[in-house]
């Protein structure tokens, strides 16, 4: 397990106790479902990492950077003791353990991007890790899936809950959401 005294935190009760957090998965080279499972099944090995649920898997258009294959995006809920930076720095081991090194351009293709949308109710902005994710209620592609496991969650900052923030965009012809599935069953979680 990766040392999380390499990141000096003050919040020191956050290692006594899980944190319920939620995140983003979306891939749009190569296999778009296979890499969001793999990825999903290579969190849950990690250590201090505990997948407990998963959304429906969406289609979803390219926002920003358009000129790119469509992606397939899904919200994951997460049980980890695992300080924000440590926990990026998780993610950011599954996203090379799956071949995605550092992105050639913002927002373009890749074969799995992992991000931190909520950790618990936590504010908090580092070099490394800006929570909640500064663009997350601008997404239609984050909140469609995350209203499938946590409408209620609250955006600590806005103070409105997932639902309402996609309430809010939900009718952007920009952002197409297209739902592929129904309610993933991974063997390791409890969806």
């Amino acid at each position: 397990m990766h040392e999380s005294a390499v990141f000096p935190l003050t919040m020191t009760e956050m290692h006594e106790k899980n944190i319920r957090v939620y995140l983003s998965v979306g891939s749009n080279m190569g296999d778009k479902n296979g890499n969001c499972i793999k990825g999903i099944d290579l969190l849950d090995s990690m250590d201090g990492v505990s997948v407990v649920s998963v959304s429906s898997f969406y289609r979803t258009a390219p926002v920003d950077y358009t000129d790119q294959e469509w992606f397939v995006n899904a919200a994951i809920g997460v049980d980890t003791f695992l300080k924000p930076e440590s926990l990026m720095f998780t993610l950011k081991q599954v996203e090379q353990n799956l071949g995605q090194y550092e992105k050639s351009v913002r927002f373009g293709p890749r074969i799995i991007d992992l991000d931190i949308i909520l950790y618990g109710d936590l504010i908090f902005e580092t070099e490394k890790v800006t929570l909640p994710h500064p663009r997350m209620h601008k997404r239609c592609f984050v909140l469609k899936p995350l209203c499938d496991i946590a409408p209620d969650a609250i955006h600590p900052v806005f103070r409105s809950t997932v639902k309402a923030l996609l309430e809010n965009i939900k009718n952007d012809p920009e952002q197409k959401v297209e739902i592929i599935n129904g309610q993933v069953d991974l063997n390791f979680c409890n969806v």
